[in-house]
């Protein structure tokens, strides 16, 4: 029974051993010295108040032992005491310290709901993250990168892990099943076809834990845009077609920058899009954009499905299903 005990105390973290170490020397020391000096000490509670200011070397000089042996316990206690009452602190503190080089360098795991996973560190990373910490209402985020070594970031909605993206321990640390999106950014530091393949097999890796997430994965070739679909993806984004089409835009329109600008209020959340109200149905589509005019939106478009109509016939009947895409 006693062997058992031992153990068990051995296998208590280092802190709490210290601590209870200390604390039975303030018991010991305090009970003794009210039995050595009833009339200096005379509770048990005096005693103990005693030792633990004696030890910690605040030493009030309120209890004074006056007897030679209640001297000599006083040594004692100072030369056995300081000992753990400074071993407990300073394990205190490295204790902190490393609590907080693992958080910094991306060994805790997140606890949380309603977070963004965002995959990659890059500059689009960098970028998609400052717009979403400098919101009014900024929303936890969970940055997974393997090349990194330290939270590049330095935001309190920010919570780094370090690791590989299609290794199941590092994802079930970002407690992905908790998570309201999942954004796989494409590695342009590989080969196109073999970066696709990487954020492929990542997606996979995550729908594999959790099915529900959405997923909004980067690819950059447009090859590998049905395999990501195949894989459970959400939404694509092809930023190479996406640059091409910067491109075209800024040829024929004699370097004006109209597009830019038209994507730069974008990046403000001013499209947005919402399902039809009741009283919207059966409507034609230049009805429901006079309805929306009154109210503060523009009416550019509807989502049909798979389909975008933007612009369409004003004459077009609203849909039931429909998502009505309006300019804020």
């Amino acid at each position: 029974m006693p062997n058992r005990v031992y153990i068990s105390f051995l296998r208590l973290p280092l802190l709490i051993r210290i601590l209870l170490i200390a604390l039975l020397v303030f018991l010991s020391f305090g009970i003794s010295i009210h039995f050595l000096e009833p009339d200096t000490f005379p509770t048990i509670f005096d005693g103990i108040w005693w030792a633990i200011i004696t030890a910690s070397t605040v030493g009030y000089g309120d209890y004074v032992p006056h007897s030679f042996l209640g001297r000599l316990t006083a040594l004692i206690l100072i030369l056995l005491g300081v000992g753990f009452v400074s071993s407990y602190f300073g394990t205190l503190a490295a204790a902190a310290v490393t609590k907080q080089d693992a958080f910094s360098e991306g060994r805790i795991p997140f606890k949380g709901e309603g977070h963004i996973i965002i995959i990659g560190w890059n500059e689009r990373s960098k970028e998609l993250i400052s717009k979403l910490t400098h919101t009014k209402y900024a929303q936890m985020i969970v940055l997974i990168d393997e090349t990194l070594e330290a939270n590049p970031v330095k935001s309190r909605f920010v919570h780094f892990i370090q690791g590989k993206g299609h290794v199941d321990e590092t994802i079930i640390k970002s407690d992905i099943n908790r998570a309201e999106k999942v954004l796989i950014t494409a590695d342009r530091g590989n080969d196109e076809l073999q970066a696709d393949m990487n954020s492929i097999l990542t997606l996979l890796t995550i729908k594999g834990i959790c099915a529900q997430v959405k997923c909004i994965v980067e690819i950059l070739t447009a090859e590998q845009v049905v395999n990501a679909y195949r894989a459970g993806a959400d939404e694509v984004i092809q930023s190479n077609k996406l640059t091409s089409v910067f491109m075209v835009n800024s040829l024929h329109s004699n370097g004006n920058g109209l597009l830019s600008n038209i994507v730069h209020e974008l990046q403000e959340s001013r499209l947005s899009s919402y399902r039809v109200e009741e009283q919207e149905i059966g409507k034609p589509f230049s009805d429901v954009c006079h309805i929306l005019l009154k109210k503060g939106f523009l009416l550019i478009g509807i989502q049909r499905g798979d389909e975008t109509l933007l612009n369409p016939s004003h004459s077009l009947p609203i849909e039931e299903n429909d998502q009505l895409l309006i300019f804020k």
